[in-house]
């Protein structure tokens, strides 16, 4: 192994709510990242550019936001803008690569609709989609077969779904198969063989396993199916969201998505199932983590745990994701763990971006940082430097999913979140008086100082990182 460089490991999630990991959040059980946090350090204000599972995976490689990195909302839907990252945009797995590490994926993708981890510097191993992995001699099916479980034949118990006039969609329900027949299993012991030969190498190497959950379907095995009673599971505070002063498409997205029917014991079993899905995916962690121990790799691991954004489960009355910019999907989960991190179970507050691990990760192999990226490396933070330049406020995104295009901006300050919405009424909160973000004070004669400097600060970025629709928002936003 080359001095000074050390091993990554990158754990992605995908919808990982950022307060599964808070003491004032859902009391899920999560020991192994919990322990990564214990020995490293936990950002507490770690945010997604944008709450879209194919443009937030495209910024992380990228270190861009999504209007520069081209791929603005899921790439699999008919409406998807662009159907693949473009093959000349730079990627950390590909200066990785030229820089001499041996890179390795596991689990989903979802950056390209024919495109693959192989196209941007991974040595791919299975566990995404169906259509990436039609070339490997097996898959997730087979892997099943062996545990005993016919894959054509399960059928979740219990399933609760969403309603439309002529259709079902499921979003949860208990598994039945063992925990070690699951997907999340199958993307934890490929990486247990990919880690073995890895480990074995003289270079240094860069792991990254995307697992599917928490993401809907809650689809859980048992025990952790039950794990969670749904009884016991207290009301959230944003269930008290109204909707009154707020976008009008924020009470339509209930009808769009299905849920407009669903009770509260139905909220409650699906808030039950996701919390036991996290806590069987924290499990698969525990596994991949005590790995690097048995190899006697960890103490040269640098170990990174994210998510490409939160989930709704039913907060502000919602579900999934969409035109909706609250902390319950922009705000995401972050642990660093490794050689060079100051301090064990230091939390810091520093606003950050998913986008800036790209930076990071180049950073820690010595490679060059793009000067052309939107991103900024964490290691000042994570040496915990006293005297690092940090962020006054975060920047975010959308542009529509399967509903159609829809443009939204966002700027989030510790303090405050102001959100333009193109075609409604935009939003303000403050997050001091209102964290759960549900008096929106766009309208408030005590806050239009903060508003017109909010507005100025967004149309500014607009500006600054050639958003392309700077142009006109800017005549919107400057001076009012």
């Amino acid at each position: 192994m080359s001095a000074g460089r050390p091993n990554v490991l990158l754990v992605l999630t995908d919808q990982e709510r950022h307060d599964l990991l808070g003491s004032d959040g859902p009391p899920v059980e999560t020991e192994a990242i919990d322990g990564l946090a214990a020995d490293g350090v936990r950002f507490s204000h770690a945010f997604t550019p944008i709450s879209i599972c194919s443009s937030a995976r495209a910024s992380l490689l990228t270190g861009r936001y999504p209007h520069n990195h081209g791929i603005l909302n899921n790439v699999h839907e008919p409406d998807a803008v662009r159907t693949d990252l473009a093959d000349t945009v730079p990627t950390f797995g590909r200066a990785l690569g030229d820089a001499g590490y041996r890179n390795a994926y596991v689990g989903k993708w979802h950056v390209g609709r024919t495109g693959t981890p192989e196209d941007f510097g991974f040595d791919y191993v299975g566990g995404s989609d169906a259509h990436h992995d039609a070339h490997l001699a097996s898959g997730l099916d087979d892997y099943q077969r062996e545990h005993g479980i016919d894959p054509d034949t399960i059928a979740p118990r219990d399933p609760v779904y969403a309603d439309f006039a002529d259709s079902r969609d499921l979003l949860g329900g208990t598994l039945p198969i063992p925990p070690e027949a699951t997907r999340s299993a199958f993307n934890a012991e490929l990486t247990l063989g990919r880690l073995e030969g890895l480990a074995s190498g003289d270079e240094p190497f860069f792991h990254r396993v995307d697992f599917q959950g928490p993401h809907h379907p809650y689809l859980v095995p048992e025990p952790y199916a039950s794990m969670y009673d749904p009884d016991d599971i207290a009301p959230w505070p944003s269930d008290a969201e109204t909707f009154d002063g707020k976008p009008q498409v924020q009470a339509n997205y209930r009808d769009y998505r299905g849920v407009e029917g669903l009770d509260r014991e139905d909220w409650r079993r699906l808030r039950g199932l996701y919390m036991g899905f996290m806590h069987h995916i924290d499990d698969q962690i525990g596994r991949v983590l005590a790995k690097l121990d048995e190899l006697g790799v960890a103490e040269n691991t640098l170990v990174v745990h994210a998510s490409d954004h939160g989930d709704f489960t039913g907060g502000h009355r919602q579900w999934n994701k969409g035109p909706l910019m609250y902390d319950d999907t922009y705000r995401i989960p972050l642990v660093v763990r490794g050689p060079g991190v100051a301090g064990s179970g230091r939390v810091c507050d520093d606003l950050v971006s998913l986008m800036d691990l790209m930076p990071t990760f180049l950073e820690a192999a010595d490679v060059p940082v793009p000067d052309d990226i939107d991103a900024q490396s964490l290691w000042p933070a994570l040496r915990d430097e006293t005297d690092r330049n940090e962020r006054e406020a975060v920047f975010g995104e959308y542009h529509g999913d399967e509903m159609g295009l829809y443009s939204q901006r966002m700027v989030r300050t510790k303090r405050y979140k102001y959100v333009f919405n193109a075609p409604d009424i935009d939003e303000l909160y403050d997050l001091r008086s209102d964290p759960h973000e549900l008096r929106n004070l766009i309208s408030h004669s005590d806050y239009s100082d903060v508003r017109s400097r909010l507005r100025d600060r967004l149309a500014e970025w607009m500006d600054d990182t050639g958003d392309p629709i700077a142009k006109f928002t800017g005549r919107h936003l400057r001076g009012r």
